[in-house]
């Protein structure tokens, strides 16, 4: 992670493979176009593609320019809501970077060509000629770590991607595909992982040392737990809808919270969200909150511009939780 010396609102991180620098604050697009889990139409009828719209807005005006997609969030249409926002108004493409994920299905064995054929069809959605950060959605494949490294490298040789990245890859996976990656000279540009005050184990496990260490960008997902560290929720009144991810009892997220209100307060009134992306990145990771609306955007844009002190760090890190455990997270999040 590349960063001016002023941890300021000059910030900016640059992935490597893709030369443009962003702020260390991106978007997390799972929401958009996921009724399923999120809404469109069911408990959250509040958000639609006009409210999608003012957050993307929102967003770039604040200086966010990471957004985060994949071809299974909505079955594309994430991909699709995006490309047409792109469409709309591509003024500010220089300023940004579009990732997306490969979903590396184990029936899709011969995964050099099934990458590129799942690449160009995400491309199309999202009406791009290239992909500024390819990423595998995760450690489920069959393959080899060489197999993958090589229909990385495949696109990246073609001009279709910029940089390559993996996502809830372990310190272990993480180290081996970098490798086989800088054979065929390519960069490993990222490793994306659930990381929040509700889910430190990529922390206390070396993932993120080992992240530093090798040059690449860890970028967090659910950094604010899928809604629980916004203090919107409370044990007495919990999270509507499917929300897997830090799924700890709200009484011992409530104790979090509370820290982080405290800390907030300290610092002109931010949100127990803004402090718990903020220690994020402060850790040296991205955090991609999730942005339904203008309200949202323009709380997620409040993380950047100051930063903790040691203590305030110590505090939250004194309160943070480990992190949730189940069959489906140990097979999906090695990281």
């Amino acid at each position: 992670m590349q960063r001016s010396s002023d941890p300021g609102p000059a910030d900016t991180v640059t992935f490597p493979g893709c030369p443009t620098p962003v702020a260390p604050l991106g978007v997390g697009t799972w929401a958009w176009g996921d009724s399923r889990t999120w809404g469109m139409g069911s408990y959250d009828t509040a958000l639609d593609e006009t409210t999608i719209g003012d957050a993307w807005r929102s967003s770039l005006g604040a200086g966010v320019g990471l957004f985060d997609t994949a071809e299974v969030y909505g079955s594309g249409e994430s991909e699709r809501i995006l490309g047409r926002l792109l469409s709309a108004d591509p003024s500010g493409r220089d300023r940004m970077v579009i990732a997306t994920k490969f979903w590396p299905a184990p029936w899709r064995w011969n995964v050099v060509p099934a990458l590129r054929q799942a690449l160009e069809a995400s491309l199309g959605r999202l009406q791009i000629p290239t992909v500024d950060l390819y990423q595998i959605h995760g450690p489920i494949s069959l393959r080899s770590a060489s197999a993958m490294a090589e229909a990385l490298a495949t696109v990246v040789d073609a001009g279709l991607v910029r940089a390559v990245g993996v996502s809830n890859y372990s310190v272990r996976e993480m180290t081996r595909i970098h490798s086989e990656l800088r054979r065929r000279g390519v960069p490993l540009a990222s490793n994306q992982i659930e990381l929040s005050l509700l889910r430190t184990r990529p922390l206390s496990s070396g993932l993120i040392d080992a992240c530093r260490d090798l040059g690449v960008v860890p970028i967090a997902y659910s950094p604010i737990g899928q809604g629980r560290l916004t203090g919107k929720y409370s044990a007495s009144n919990p999270p509507p809808g499917r929300r897997n991810f830090s799924a700890h009892p709200m009484e011992a997220v409530d104790r979090v919270v509370a820290v982080a209100r405290e800390i907030g307060d300290a610092h002109d009134g931010r949100t127990p969200a803004q402090v718990a992306l903020r220690w994020i990145i402060d850790k040296g990771a991205v955090p991609i909150p999730g942005a339904k609306n203008e309200r949202q955007a323009v709380d997620n844009a409040g993380a950047l511009g100051w930063s903790l002190d040691a203590a305030e760090v110590a505090a939250l890190d004194r309160v943070a939780l480990a992190g949730t455990d189940s069959i489906a997270n140990r097979v999906w999040q090695h990281g």
